[in-house]
């Protein structure tokens, strides 16, 4: 459902569709800024969550690093962050090679995994330290919607792309929208897959090895090298997750900032023409996350999915009111929109129901994870968005004061010649020199020659 919705959206907005532009194009500036707040909270938890699972990995097949995982992860942020401000050009070639690894040590794994599951050869995870439950709850519709929206949090990397659609090569938005269905078919093919084997194999949750490594480990062998191998190409490629925050978040925090909703230095570009206030920003924030959870996922999730799944309601419900509009016109009527053109389409009425449709399934999943996580975390972004907001508009009205104050409007201004001097700098004595001096006297006040020797 989300997939189908959002490739509309990348068709109508082929310079970039995410929930801050199609809001702020449809639905006004508060539903644009609240996007715009879960957006960069997103983009902080996305490195902060990135790179607490990519450390989780590497502790997985060396647990002697385990107590020192918060360092690993505050050092391998501080490493991205001056890689970063140095600056890292985006090239299609340089993020291929750790994303065709991943997925082949991925497909090599569930690829052995069910030819062993089907020959009867399939073992069983063992030595695993599991989370302890004190509680266990009956079967309800609740738990069930529970773990719908769980697994929802797989779905968090639709964003990146309608927001990126300009780095890809003409056709921007065809491109766009093949590489989102292989997107969504790759992650319900590993999604299924490992959820299946991980079952099989009775994998449990914990703290200590992730079920990546469980599986791996109980596949290959223990020590085995295509478990490093599997383990490696899973933090690499959650490596590359967390780099898109470096280019996504100090961008958008840009914009907000030439809209006057964040302080203008946020649109100040450094010697390497990367957005450095930004980019410190996000590192200083995603730090104190990572801290403050212990470099924990099972900590940052619930912080992380809320205010994804808020951006994606917001997004598809003002893809609702665009093709709204658009049924309302006449075949053939174009309209300038804020970001875009928008004209007929006769199969408005089926688009937006798909719209429609992929705005509720995402608020369904977000009130469902505000309510179930919110003891877990959930209630820090349910009041941090709010207040980003609100703090958002007080630097709007800010900066709308001090225009005001500084407004030529109305005002008339008066000289009095009485109190204007005339300096004439004075390198060496010559031609220009006297017209200069015959010019000072036609203004009809007080002048003065100066040479600094």
């Amino acid at each position: 459902i989300v997939t189908i919705s959002y490739r509309q959206t990348i068709y109508a907005y082929p310079n970039g569709g995410g929930a801050y532009i199609v809001a702020r194009d449809n639905l006004g500036e508060l539903p644009a800024q609240v996007a715009g707040a879960a957006l960069l909270t997103d983009y902080i938890l996305t490195l902060a969550v990135s790179i607490s699972a990519g450390v989780e990995q590497i502790t997985s097949g060396f647990q002697g690093l385990l107590p020192y995982k918060v360092e690993i992860a505050v050092a391998v942020i501080i490493l991205m962050t001056i890689v970063n401000l140095r600056g890292v050009k985006e090239s299609g070639r340089i993020f291929a090679v750790p994303t065709y690894f991943f997925l082949s040590t991925m497909f090599l794994t569930l690829g052995i995994g069910f030819f062993r599951y089907f020959t009867g050869s399939l073992g069983t995870v063992t030595g695993v330290e599991t989370i302890e439950h004190t509680v266990l709850a009956p079967l309800t519709l609740f738990l069930i919607l529970r773990a719908f929206s769980s697994g929802c949090t797989a779905l968090t990397g639709i964003e990146a792309i309608s927001n990126g659609i300009t780095a890809f090569k003409e056709p921007r938005s065809h491109n766009a929208a093949v590489t989102l269905m292989w997107m969504s078919g790759i992650l319900i093919t590993l999604f299924v897959g490992i959820t299946f084997l991980g079952h099989q194999m009775s994998v449990q949750p914990s703290e200590v090895e992730t079920v990546i490594s469980q599986m791996g480990r109980t596949i290959f062998g223990d020590g085995s090298p295509f478990w490093y191998l599997l383990l490696a190409g899973t933090a690499l490629i959650l490596l590359m997750a967390a780099n898109t925050s470096y280019a996504d978040f100090p961008r958008l925090a840009a914009l907000h900032a030439g809209d006057g909703f964040l302080p203008r230095q946020l649109t100040y570009r450094g010697s390497r023409l990367v957005f450095s206030w930004g980019i410190m920003v996000l590192a200083g924030a995603a730090i104190i996350l990572v801290v403050v959870a212990g470099a924990n996922t099972t900590a940052l999730i619930p912080l992380y999915a809320v205010g994804v799944f808020l951006s994606f309601t917001i997004s598809q419900t003002g893809m609702v009111v665009r093709l709204h509009k658009i049924g309302k016109m006449k075949p053939g009527e174009v309209v300038q929109g804020l970001e875009t053109t928008i004209e007929y389409d006769k199969n408005w009425r089926g688009k937006q129901i798909i719209s429609a449709l992929g705005a509720v399934s995402t608020f369904i999943v977000m009130l469902i994870f505000a309510i179930t996580k919110f003891a877990s975390g959930a209630w820090f972004v349910v009041l941090l968005i709010p207040i980003l907001v609100f703090a958002f508009f007080r630097v709007h009205y800010h900066y709308k004061d001090v225009a005001h104050v500084l407004s030529l409007e109305g005002a008339r201004p008066e000289i009095d010649k009485r109190t204007v001097r005339t300096l004439i700098l004075v390198d060496d004595v010559h031609a220009e020199t006297a017209r200069m001096v015959n010019f000072a006297k036609s203004l009809g006040h007080p002048w003065q020659a100066v040479h600094i020797g």
